[in-house]
């Protein structure tokens, strides 16, 4: 049985088994473009994937199957080396605690998406960056663009443009990154991993 027909066998939700970590030739590798019609198997790959983080942020299923929570998932990570992500983005609370009247900011499973356009400006995570794939800390600033317009197939082969700024434009480029064989830590300056360019975002 391959990879692709075991995680999506109707009884498989994906779990941290299935993610592969750093070191694995897979993550780093140009994943292929899909074609148009997607098989079964591959619409149903995406709609696993954005079920895996559905589930990696809900504190229930989360301890159930013990997930690290995350807010996307690139196929690469469970060692389908196609370009195809899911990406789900939940909005915060506001100052009272009431929920959001939108749950997420970004919920969208990706075919061959690719960044069409960038601003010159740049940004990072306070925080730096995690990954499902990497299991330990990499400390230092992720340096990305602070806005981008990706352009991306659905499931039904109708293209799809958007315009992503601040967390969004980070989780997007994190995962396409993922697709191109590039992991965050690539992005760090190894002997200033704190340095802040001129002019660069540094999101909370």
């Amino acid at each position: 049985m391959s990879v692709l027909e075991r995680l999506t066998k109707a009884s498989h939700l994906i779990d941290m088994d299935d993610i592969i970590r750093e070191g694995h030739p897979t993550l780093r590798k140009v994943a292929e473009e899909v074609q148009f019609p997607l098989s079964d198997q591959e619409v149903i790959l995406g709609e696993k994937m954005l079920q895996f983080l559905k589930h990696s942020q809900d504190p229930v299923m989360a301890e159930k199957l013990k997930l690290r929570g995350g807010v996307g998932l690139a196929a690469p990570q469970i060692d389908i080396s196609k370009r195809i992500i899911a990406v789900l983005v939940p909005n915060p609370e506001d100052e009272e605690g009431n929920p959001p009247a939108e749950a997420y900011a970004l919920a969208e499973i990706m075919y061959n998406p690719k960044i069409v356009s960038h601003s010159i400006q740049e940004a990072a995570m306070e925080g730096g960056e995690g990954c499902l794939s990497v299991d330990r800390e990499v400390p230092g600033y992720v340096v990305r663009h602070a806005r981008v317009t990706v352009e991306y197939m659905d499931k039904n082969g109708e293209k799809h443009r958007i315009k992503l700024k601040g967390f969004n434009a980070i989780v997007v480029q994190h995962e396409i990154d993922h697709i191109n064989g590039i992991m965050f830590y690539d992005r760090i300056n190894p002997e200033h991993p704190f340095a802040i360019k001129e002019g660069m975002l540094v999101i909370e």
